[in-house]
């Protein structure tokens, strides 16, 4: 018999959620976001990560989220139903080992660069892994989810190394373990390919486009050996983001093109709206406005037919805000500055204070597009360019660094302007102190 033990699902938060504050997962996230800004912290959670605290794939919260959650409440993380651990909040190790041997398990806690996330089981390293059950699914799950919720908090710089380590072993598992059923199987293969594509987006992020491209090829192949239409669109989305970022527009295109094919049928309006969005992007950086207008206005038509239950819990970073952001980048990859500038400084506004490295790359861009516009406004661009400085270290991403050097590039034909000037010599003692890195 296979390892049926299984991960509790947290119903004392949900009935605190549902019965007491009377909100939806999202409106929840919201009230952590703003009883974080409170104390000074500004944290990305969304209904994704409460919805991983709900179903007990986070056993319990990082530090940051304790002290929020406990100020809304007024409950300790017992009394919230959370799992209270000494050390790791993941179960015992014998729990992701055949229960039939009785050698110990050795467990590594992935911790890079301070970013305290646990991986967990992922970790563990074994020759024979044994009988795979839903144990070691719901594993691999919940480092989807830990990833991404620290991935939204502090950047990626420190998480793809980690992430890379969980993959070698949840890929260990596919290809030597036993399974019970072939749909026990299917489902580690998909949750798999989803570990593979939080890796390609922790790459990509980081600046490795190569390790992405093919992080995101095996996710597809995952999608299509375990028969998974959510998982392949996903993939096909992803490697349509990764050509236009690399400037292969019909790359791009075609690529978005396969995922609203293949996305058509699964039920979400507002998944399809982003795929529509991602092959404006692609018509965009290939000059033909009147293809890249009629993707955008098939976007919007399709966002606003509001979410649906078919959403996949990954699709809960499109929220107008980065709606707004990507029609942005479309209108300044056509030259059309002035509305990229309106654009994007929109999408900053409605991200209020949720996800930090997209609000600090979205006002980059502020800054990069009111310099360059047929009537640039240096000053406009300064003060974008110095809030995208305050960002740092907080948020670690390679991407984010490779912004700020665009915005140092625009501001230069502006560098007799005083708060320019200013900028660039804060700029370029950040980068001197810290090598280029944040």
């Amino acid at each position: 018999m296979a390892d049926r033990r299984s991960i509790t699902p947290n119903t004392v938060l949900r009935a605190v959620r549902e019965l007491e504050f009377q909100m939806s997962r999202g409106e929840f996230a919201a009230a952590v976001r703003a009883s974080g800004r409170a104390i000074g912290e500004n944290v990305g959670c969304d209904a994704r990560l409460v919805a991983a605290w709900e179903d007990g794939d986070v056993g319990c919260p990082r530090a940051v989220y304790q002290r929020i959650l406990t100020r809304m409440t007024g409950r300790s993380m017992a009394d919230l139903g959370f799992r209270i651990a000494p050390a790791l909040s993941v179960p015992p190790a014998a729990a992701y080992g055949p229960q039939e041997e009785s050698d110990p398990v050795e467990r590594r806690n992935f911790l890079r660069d301070g970013t305290g996330i646990a991986l967990g089981p992922l970790g563990t390293k074994k020759k024979t892994p044994g009988k795979i059950g839903t144990t070691q699914v719901r594993a691999v799950t919940r480092a989807v989810a830990e990833l991404y919720a620290t991935d939204h908090d502090q950047g990626s710089a420190s998480l793809r190394r980690a992430a890379a380590e969980a993959l070698h072993t949840a890929y260990q598992w596919l290809q030597n373990g036993t399974f019970a059923s072939s749909r026990t199987e299917a489902r580690l293969r998909s949750t798999t390919g989803a570990l593979s594509i939080a890796a390609g987006w922790l790459s990509f992020d980081s600046g490795r486009a190569g390790d992405a491209h093919s992080l995101y090829g095996e996710a597809l192949a995952a999608a299509r050996i375990a028969d998974d239409p959510e998982l392949e669109a996903h993939a096909f989305g992803c490697l349509s983001s990764l050509a236009k970022a690399s400037g292969r527009p019909r790359e791009a295109i075609s690529a978005a093109q396969g995922a609203q094919t293949v996305a058509r049928g699964l039920g979400s309006p507002r998944l399809l709206s982003l795929f529509h969005m991602r092959e404006a992007g692609g018509w965009a950086l290939m000059g033909d406005a009147s293809a890249t207008d009629q993707a955008i206005v098939r976007a919007h038509h399709l966002y606003a037919k509001g979410p649906a239950e078919a959403d996949p819990p990954w699709l809960d970073f499109y929220t107008p805000g980065e709606l707004a952001g990507l029609e942005s980048l479309a209108r300044a990859d056509l030259g059309q500055h002035e509305r990229a500038a309106s654009g994007v400084e929109q999408a900053v506004l409605l991200y209020g204070e949720a996800f930090a490295r997209n609000r600090a790359l979205y006002t980059a861009d502020v800054a990069i597009q009111h310099a360059v516009r047929d009537r640039p406004e240096p000053e406009v661009a300064a003060a974008a360019a110095g809030k995208v400085l305050a960002f740092l270290p907080e948020v670690r991403s390679d991407r984010l660094l490779r912004s700020l050097h665009n915005v140092a590039g625009a501001l230069q034909r502006h560098r007799r302007v005083p708060v320019v000037a200013d900028w660039i010599e804060e700029y370029r003692t950040i980068t001197a102190t810290t090598g280029g890195r944040s």
